[in-house]
C-alpha cells in the first residue's frame, strides 16, 4: 500500500480530457499489429468480468477516507488470459483492478480450478494492479492483507462474489482456447517516479527523480490463427495512486486497457502490476492527469506491437513455491506493553492487535510464506512472480543477474498474495514507510522484515528458474 496518511490532492468533479484522446486513438488504431507470423502453436483464451462492488463498500489504500464510496468513475475488471501448449501444460493470467489479493482467495481459487479444470496451482497466476480506488476485502479496521477470515459484512459478501466470478473467468477463459501465436516485445513509459526522497529528516514521500526505476513496458501479443490480435498482455512498475477521490476507478492501468481495447475491437487488454512498490505516477491528483497516465502507457504498449516481435514458443513450464521470510526481532509481551502505552496512536494499535492475539493465547509468528512463481516458455520469455508490494530493486537485480539467459525477462510483483510491502535491502537499510511505518498497519506482522528478506525470494527465484530450465523437453 502506498504511505496512508498522502494521498494525491483531492480535488472537485474532474474535466474530460479533450478531443487528443480520440485522436490518438486513431492514430494508433493505424498502426501495425501483426508480425509476419509463424503458423500457431499454441492455443489461447481471454474472458473479462466487471468486478465493481454493487454496495458502497469502503475503498481501499487510503487511511484518511472518511466514508465508503459514492459512485463510479470508471468500472474494475477481472480479466483471464489462457495459454496451452502442444503438450497441453497450461497457464492461466488472472489480473484485477484491485489493490490486492490475500493468500486466501488465490488458494480457494485455485484448489476450485484444479477440481473443475484440471488446471495446476503452480498454472495459475494472480496479479492485482493495486489501483487505491477500489473496495477493501476485509472491513474498515483490516485492509487486503488481512489475517484471512473471511467477516459476515458487506466487503466479505464482496470477497464471496468475487471468488465464484474469478471461477467462472478462468472456466470462460479456458472455453476460448483457440490456435495462436504469441510474440513478445517491450517499450517505455515516462510517468513512473521513485517516491523515496532523501531528506534530513529521513525518506519522504516524494517525486525523487534521481531514485531508483524500472520504465519497461513488456508486451505479450496474443494473435489468432488469422493473425489478428485477440489479446495483449502488458506491464508496468508504478503504484496505481494517481486518484484518491471516492469513485470506483482502475487508475491509468484501467484507462490504459480501455484505449487499447478501443484502438484494437475484438481484442482482450490485460494489465500485469510490476515491482512498483516504491514508485508513484507523477504528476497525481486529477482524473484528467489518470487518463494521460493511461494514455502514455497505452501509446508505450501500441509502440512495442509496431515493431516485429520475438517469437514466443514453448514448450510451457510452471513453478510456485512458498519462500519463508523472517521478521526481525519479534516483539516480547512486554515489547507490546510498552508500545502500547505510546503517544503515536498507529504504534499503540498495532501492539493492542498484537497482545490481543498473546492474551488469546496465541504464538507471535516469526515468518511468512511469500509466494514466488516462474514461467519459462521455453527460451524465448521467463516471466517471474512474486507476491507482496514488490520494491523496484527486485526487478532491476533479477534482470541483472539472469541477462545471460536467453529468455526475454519479466518480473511482475503484486502476485498470489499480497501481505504488505517487500523492501529490498537497500530500503531496510534506509529505513522509512516502506520498510517500518507500513508494517504498523498490518493485523499478521508483528514487526519489520529480517534482513536476508531480499536474498531469499530472489534465491528462490533462481532455484525454480534452473529447475526448470534442466526439466525442460528439447524443442
Amino acid at each position: 500500500m502506498t504511505p496512508r496518511p498522502q494521498p494525491p490532492r483531492r480535488t472537485s468533479r474532474d474535466r474530460p480530457l479533450a478531443t487528443l484522446v480520440g485522436l490518438v486513438v486513431l492514430v494508433a488504431a493505424a498502426a501495425p499489429t501483426t508480425a509476419a507470423a509463424a503458423a500457431p502453436t499454441w492455443k489461447a483464451g481471454a474472458a473479462a468480468v466487471v468486478i465493481t462492488p454493487e454496495k458502497p463498500v469502503w475503498m481501499a489504500g487510503y487511511a484518511s477516507r472518511d466514508h465508503p464510496a459514492e459512485g463510479k468513475e470508471t468500472d474494475l475488471h477481472g480479466k483471464a488470459l489462457a495459454l496451452e501448449d502442444e503438450r497441453g501444460a497450461r497457464l492461466v493470467v488472472v489480473t484485477l483492478d484491485l489493490i490486492g489479493i490475500p493468500g486466501w482467495l488465490r488458494d480457494d481459487l485455485a484448489r476450485r480450478c484444479g477440481e473443475a479444470y484440471k488446471l495446476p496451482s503452480e498454472g495459475l497466476l494472480v496479479n492485482a494492479s493495486h489501483t487505491h480506488s477500489g473496495p477493501e476485502f476485509e472491513g474498515r479496521k483490516g485492509p487486503v492483507y488481512a489475517e484471512g477470515q473471511r467477516r459476515p459484512d458487506d466487503e466479505d459478501s464482496y470477497a464471496k462474489r468475487l471468488g465464484d466470478k474469478l471461477f467462472q473467468l478462468v472456466g470462460d477463459a479456458l472455453a476460448d482456447l483457440k490456435p495462436a501465436s504469441l510474440g513478445y516485445s517491450h517499450a517505455r513509459a515516462g510517468f513512473a517516479m521513485n517516491r523515496r526522497l532523501p531528506s534530513p529528516g529521513g525518506y519522504r514521500n516524494s517525486p525523487y527523480p534521481d531514485g531508483p526505476v524500472d520504465q519497461a513496458v513488456p508486451v505479450l501479443r496474443v494473435a489468432g490463427a488469422d493473425g489478428k490480435l485477440r489479446a495483449v498482455l502488458f506491464g508496468y512498475a508504478c503504484h496505481n495512486t494517481t486518484l484518491a477521490l471516492y469513485d470506483w476507478n482502475a487508475d491509468y492501468a484501467g484507462y490504459a486497457q480501455t484505449y487499447l481495447e478501443q484502438a484494437h475491437p475484438g481484442a482482450t487488454a490485460l494489465f500485469l502490476m510490476g515491482c512498483g512498490g516504491d514508485q508513484n505516477p507523477y504528476p497525481r491528483g486529477t482524473v484528467e492527469l489518470c487518463r494521460q497516465h493511461g494514455r502514455a502507457l497505452a501509446n508505450a504498449v501500441e509502440t512495442a506491437l509496431s515493431v516485429a516481435p520475438r517469437d514466443v514458443r514453448g514448450p510451457l513450464r510452471t513453478a510456485l513455491a512458498n519462500v519463508d521470510i523472517d521478521y526481525d526481532d519479534v516483539p516480547t509481551r512486554a515489547d507490546l506493553e510498552k508500545r502500547a502505552a505510546s503517544d503515536d496512536k498507529l504504534t499503540a494499535d498495532h501492539a493492542k492487535r498484537f497482545l490481543a492475539k498473546l492474551d488469546a493465547g496465541e504464538k507471535l509468528p516469526r515468518s511468512y510464506p511469500c509466494p514466488a512463481q516462474v514461467v519459462r516458455f521455453d527460451d524465448d520469455l521467463l516471466l517471474i512472480a512474486i507476491g507482496g508490494e514488490t520494491l523496484v530493486d527486485y526487478s532491476l537485480r533479477l534482470k541483472r543477474e539472469l541477462a545471460d539467459d536467453p529468455a526475454a525477462v519479466w518480473i511482475a510483483g503484486y502476485s498470489n498474495d499480497v501481505m504488505g510491502y517487500l523492501p529490498s535491502s537497500r530500503v531496510l537499510g534506509e529505513g522509512g514507510y516502506e520498510p517500518d511505518q507500513s508494517m504498523l498497519y498490518s493485523p499478521i506482522h508483528p514487526s519489520r522484515w529480517a534482513p536476508s528478506l531480499e536474498d531469499r525470494i530472489v534465491a528462490k527465484v533462481h532455484e525454480l528458474n534452473q529447475a526448470l530450465k534442466a526439466a525442460a523437453p528439447k524443442r
